[in-house]
């Protein structure tokens, strides 16, 4: 089970950190990611990391801007989001697979365990 958390309303070019609590421990296979959608479009992919190892991916859109990251102690993973943009208003969403691979990351039918969803709202 995963349980999202640090969504808020903040102005352009303001930062967030969102957090993603598993509750229980995250095997080093495993991919977790961060997804997002906003009204009237399709989830899109954001970043994700894989628990075993150092390497992260990001989408183009937020390369530069947002960190993925994880606190293995914890099983937690984070989202450093700097430099909002009003076009990064969305949901989020955490996600957790065993059966992710490289080349499948980016694709939210890979991933078996979803979070909630935190609101993020940037305004201009």
């Amino acid at each position: 089970q995963l349980q999202a958390s640090g969504g808020g309303l903040v102005q352009d070019g303001d930062s967030l950190r969102l957090s993603c609590a598993a509750s229980g421990r995250i095997a080093s296979n495993y991919f977790m990611a961060w997804f997002r959608q906003a009204p009237g479009k399709e989830r899109e992919f954001v970043a994700a990391i894989r628990w075993g190892s150092r390497y992260t991916y990001y989408a183009d859109s937020v390369k530069g801007r947002f960190t993925i990251s994880r606190d293995n102690a914890k099983s937690t993973v984070y989202l450093q989001m700097n430099s909002l943009k009003p076009e990064d208003t969305a949901v989020y969403y955490c996600a957790g697979g065993s059966r992710t691979m490289l080349s499948t990351y980016h694709f939210d039918r890979s991933y078996d365990y979803w979070g909630q969803g935190t609101q993020v709202t940037v305004s201009s």
